[in-house]
């Protein structure tokens, strides 16, 4: 069950293989934070990045060797790749021949309308998507003082100035970020924007911080937009390895109740009655499974008297006391071992229930299963 509003219907648009907007799943991005001109250690993070669910993923273009490493980039990742260009309307050109799924520009600093021109040709003969990205940082300085400050009105009127520059060289195909380092700007900016276009929107809280401030102000922002049925795809920033984005990002959809990758981790705060080393467990058990993608949701409890009753929602779950660990289903205890084998026993459970899912999907589908399609 979900409190979303109905979901905008917005344009629909490729990103490499991925659809953005319309009917589209919301989709989940990261970004990494590797010199892109370092070809092992970014395809070796985007890899990481691929695994953890993200199915979008934006690289950092500052100079020219950066874009033409995405040559090599995209012949070792399985995921679309978004040029970041800022200031030298060449770089996105040359990332784009070089292979770039998209790209993603601010065009007041792309430069003269000739260059963002440029640009628009190049993505036009390629096929590939702009992404317009409007921050609170860099407004025009006339809107500034229109306004008096940075606000959302302001940011709003920039990304309507940019839309209309992009569309005048009869081109489309792209999808709008309004992002500001605050929750409630960011908030009322998609808002506005959501209401005056029909483009996709890429939405996120910039500069959110570190991993508790990041994560608090993303689920603020990120969800209120998503239940309010704004938002095609979604990135969260945080100043952390960009992994933890990708989880923060899913943990987001699934809070909202619009999107499930991965299991749900619940897990009781502790009280005297516990007896194990709770935090150690669930910190074990979120590591070992940052890769499985299998919809459930798993308790971990802190005793064996209330953990199945209290948890009895869980698809599966277990609970420990008195030397003795238990596995329960919707609150049924089906297994007794030894407290230590706690964990162990839990993962070969999922590891179970994972490969039954993928083979039943696998024979439903006839193909490969796709994640992407959950």
């Amino acid at each position: 069950m979900t409190f979303i509003k109905n979901r905008k219907m917005t344009r629909q648009i490729l990103v490499g293989d991925v659809k953005v907007g319309g009917e589209a799943p919301v989709t989940v991005q990261s970004m990494t934070n590797t010199h892109t001109y370092d070809i092992p250690a970014t395809v070796s993070q985007i890899r990481r990045l691929t695994a953890a669910g993200c199915e979008i993923v934006r690289v950092a273009v500052p100079d020219m060797k950066s874009a033409e490493a995405l040559t090599e980039i995209k012949k070792k990742v399985s995921i679309p790749v978004i040029a970041d260009i800022h200031f030298d309307h060449r770089l996105a050109i040359s990332a784009a021949e070089a292979g770039a799924d998209c790209l993603r520009i601010n065009p007041g600093n792309i430069g003269s309308r000739n260059n963002v021109k440029a640009v628009i040709d190049c993505a036009r003969n390629l096929n590939i998507p702009i992404r317009i990205g409007v921050n609170s940082g860099s407004l025009q300085k006339d809107l500034l003082k229109k306004y008096g400050s940075v606000t959302a009105e302001a940011m709003v009127e920039s990304a309507i100035r940019y839309i209309e520059l992009v569309c005048s060289f009869d081109f489309y195909h792209i999808k709008l970020s309004l992002k500001a380092s605050d929750v409630s700007r960011t908030i009322e900016a998609y808002r506005l924007i959501s209401e005056a276009t029909d483009f996709p929107l890429h939405v996120g809280v910039t500069e959110a911080g570190s991993l508790y401030s990041g994560i608090v102000k993303s689920a603020l922002g990120i969800g209120t937009l998503l239940a309010d049925g704004i938002g095609d795809t979604i990135r969260v920033s945080l100043t952390r390895d960009p992994v933890e984005e990708v989880r923060t990002g899913y943990e987001i959809l699934k809070a909202v109740g619009i999107r499930r990758q991965g299991p749900e981790i619940i897990s009781c705060p502790t009280c005297g009655r516990c007896n194990i080393d709770l935090f150690g467990i669930v910190e074990e058990v979120e590591k070992s499974l940052l890769t499985c993608r299998l919809p459930i949701k798993i308790a971990i409890m802190g005793c064996v008297v209330n953990g199945p009753g209290e948890a009895r929602e869980a698809d599966i779950g277990i609970a420990g006391g008195d030397n003795t660990g238990i596995l329960f289903k919707k609150g049924k205890v089906i297994k007794k071992f030894p407290q230590e084998e706690l964990v162990s026993v839990l993962l070969k459970e999922v590891e179970r229930l994972e490969s039954r899912y993928l083979k039943d999907n696998l024979e439903k589908n006839g193909k490969e299963f796709n994640y992407r399609s959950w």
